[in-house]
């Protein structure tokens, strides 16, 4: 799905004046796919990704870093850090990483301590295997941050209306309860 496709997904008023950004992942040469030069946030080392694939952790952090860097662009701005949301898909540990390694918390409620994580995922997809993913939330939770687990049983490696539905009024009640 095209992401700029997504943002007229969000038809609530809740979203009149939000500013959306999208960057793009940099073209680099990308080791599953023997080198070949790709869009990708960060190198992948094997496909399909499973829960205990080797990473790349240096080309993940400095991806990280990039996008802490729209994150402070945005707060630079003026925009209050509890109305930031930071949303990926297929790279989803790029996503988990930026929000986990922000030095400050990007808060939605006065009561939790943490960012809160919404984490999606389709038991078809055959590009990262249900079990990564279904391996990441017990950890988190451990780790007493918040997150939120939503299998889609016939979903492969893709975005679906349903998925979409939900994030908006996840978003909407945050942004709620922070004002």
């Amino acid at each position: 799905m095209n992401q700029s496709i997504i943002k007229t997904f969000f038809t609530s008023p809740h979203f009149a004046n939000t500013r959306w950004s999208f960057p793009s992942a940099p073209p680099q040469p990308v080791t599953c796919n023997r080198g070949f030069v790709m869009p990708s946030s960060f190198d992948i080392q094997e496909m399909p990704i499973t829960a205990n694939s080797l990473r790349d952790e240096s080309s993940l952090l400095k991806a990280v870093q990039n996008v802490h860097s729209v994150i402070d662009k945005e707060i630079a701005t003026g925009v209050d850090p509890k109305n930031v949301f930071i949303c990926g898909l297929s790279q989803g540990a790029l996503t988990l990483g930026s929000v986990l390694l922000y030095p400050k918390t990007l808060d939605h409620t006065r009561c939790e301590k943490r960012t809160p994580i919404l984490w999606f995922h389709g038991m078809a997809d055959m590009t990262v295997l249900f079990e990564a993913g279904q391996a990441g939330p017990p950890f988190l939770q451990r780790a007493g941050i918040n997150c939120e687990f939503k299998v889609y049983p016939d979903l492969g490696h893709s975005i679906s209306d349903e998925e979409l539905q939900h994030m908006e009024s996840w978003i909407i009640s945050r942004l709620q309860s922070s004002a």
